[in-house]
């Protein structure tokens, strides 16, 4: 599976950037309201920027300036998510930096987060919101990360594939809880997830849907609070048009 090849090299790269790029320094909380700013009234999209992925290869030619800018921008983007695996998804914790010195919108880094170093270096970049997958990490890991990034005053976006991570997530402090509506083992999609899963979240809980969304009738067809959507923004020739059609604009 290719989550599996992710998370082992992941192992290696996080022991190599520990040595690297030690943290030693105090670090300044967010001030940012990531789980505000997704949680509002209408459509909240966390816009996603990455280079390519482990599912449809490139995605895009578009220059990161001008991403950030249409993100930056457009009123339904409520937050920005950049990917910083280099090695999958073409992109680095220095994307993140970069995209934090020029947008005042709450940053989810999302990255394949097994070890607290890696929340410490998020802050670092500029993160206001972690992503934690639960596939990959025990419940107690789990409530140990989403109190270390609250303390630096970010969120955690804790990502669920299954009805049985689910069960386990809504055990931990979990406050925003994303569904991914792709299937690890065949990278299939299928957009009912959300709205099966969404039924056994309660309501206090911020849902965020993730994967698939292509098109405004997904969107409003969907149970969900925020929609973090990647692929189908960064192939579109106009990504402008493409977020006022999703949004219905």
């Amino acid at each position: 599976m290719i989550l599996d090849q992710i998370v082992e090299h992941k192992k290696k790269e996080v022991e190599q950037r520990k040595k690297q790029f030690p943290i030693e320094h105090i670090l300044k909380p967010s001030t940012k309201n990531f789980k505000k700013a997704i949680s509002q009234k209408g459509i909240n999209i966390i816009a996603e920027i990455k280079k390519k992925s482990p599912s449809t290869g490139m995605l895009n030619n578009h220059s990161l300036p001008d991403v950030i800018k249409i993100y930056d921008q457009h009123p339904k983007v409520k937050a920005i998510s950049v990917l910083t695996d280099q090695k999958f998804f073409g992109m680095s914790q220095e994307s993140l930096q970069q995209v934090a010195k020029v947008t005042d919108k709450p940053l989810l880094r999302k990255e394949f987060i097994i070890d607290e170093y890696q929340i410490l270096e998020s802050r670092h970049y500029g993160a206001d919101a972690i992503l934690l997958i639960a596939s990959i990490l025990q419940k107690t890991k789990l409530n140990r990360f989403i109190k270390k990034a609250k303390e630096l005053g970010m969120d955690s976006l804790v990502e669920v594939h299954t009805k049985k991570e689910l069960e386990l997530v809504l055990e931990t402090d979990a406050e925003i809880i994303g569904i991914n509506n792709r299937n690890l083992d065949t990278l299939k999609i299928d957009l009912e997830k959300v709205n099966k899963l969404a039924k056994l979240i309660p309501p206090e809980k911020i849902i965020v849907a993730e994967s698939g969304y292509h098109s405004n009738q997904d969107i409003t067809n969907a149970t969900a609070d925020a929609f973090l959507i990647g692929t189908s923004l960064l192939q579109a020739k106009d990504i402008q048009n493409k977020l006022d059609r999703l949004t219905n604009d």
